[in-house]
């Protein structure tokens, strides 16, 4: 699994509650566990594939809740009537899109990466979004090094 380096300040279990509580999100189980563990950061590995269509990316970052410059609470603001409902924005790539978990039936815990470039003006639209993983740390384990693309 990817090693997070630059973690942003532990979270106790309260303060993630009360996160989920004022933002109105329960957060999937996997995904706090995460959050408790590293409170987003930068992953040292950080390629990961979109599709055999969309190819690959790179993940800047993780967000954490908190005061930092990658505030999961600013980020979700953001993106708030953008994304489709029941998705937050978890992290992002280079090109301004971003990766995001499901908070609800049917895609609870799954990682989807939300294509920019491709949004609709309808926000429930789905053909932007493209399957990653069934959870952060199926996410976290297919990361990769680019130097490794040329083994792929």
């Amino acid at each position: 699994m990817a090693k997070i380096g630059n973690s942003h300040e532990k979270l106790s279990l309260e303060q993630v509650e009360q996160f989920e509580a004022v933002q109105g999100v329960i957060l999937p189980l996997k995904y706090k566990t995460f959050l408790l563990q590293w409170n987003g950061g930068y992953p040292e590995l950080n390629v990961f594939k979109i599709s055999d269509e969309q190819g690959t990316s790179v993940l800047n970052v993780l967000n954490g809740i908190g005061d930092m410059y990658d505030n999961l609470e600013k980020v979700m603001d953001i993106y708030e009537d953008r994304l489709p409902t029941g998705f937050i924005p978890i992290g992002d790539d280079p090109g301004g899109n971003v990766i995001c978990v499901g908070t609800k039936e049917p895609y609870y815990e799954q990682i989807y990466f939300w294509d920019h470039e491709q949004e609709s003006d309808e926000p429930d639209d789905m053909t932007n979004m493209y399957l990653l993983a069934r959870d952060i740390y199926e996410f976290l384990e297919r990361l990769y090094d680019d130097t490794d693309d040329a083994k792929r």
